[in-house]
């Protein structure tokens, strides 16, 4: 089966730190762009990061830029989106998406290949 699968959301308080991961199965993720996007209650779908098969090219929203770290594996088949300094508007659900190119980060989504089922981040005091 051809899936990307995120872990690592949960409740966290203003300031603080989570880890999200994804892991691509049935498939080889370094063909591929990896990006991060979320949504939140009532908003539009958001880029929040992106890297190259290569990780070559990153790419961050302004929102997040400075606290918001992208990495890849491509050995172990795997992404992960370092936050940071976390606020209360990063509340979303996130998702992975896979897409075979970079540029279409910039086009919300559309061409993205692959897409996990989403991790609910929540920043809360």
């Amino acid at each position: 089966q051809l899936q990307l699968v995120e872990s690592g959301g949960g409740l966290v308080q203003p300031g603080g730190s989570l880890r999200l991961s994804c892991a691509a199965s049935g498939f080889t993720l370094d063909d591929y762009a990896l990006c991060w996007f979320r949504q939140a209650p009532g908003k539009e779908r958001e880029g929040v990061s992106c890297i190259s098969s290569t990780s070559r090219s990153i790419d961050y929203a302004d929102s997040v830029k400075g606290r918001f770290t992208i990495s890849r594996d491509n050995a172990k088949n795997t992404g992960s989106l370092q936050m940071n300094s976390l606020k209360p508007e990063d509340t979303a659900v996130y998702y992975c998406a896979a897409g075979l190119y970079f540029s279409d980060f910039g086009l919300g989504g559309y061409g993205m290949k692959y897409w996990g089922k989403g991790s609910l981040v929540n920043v809360s005091s």
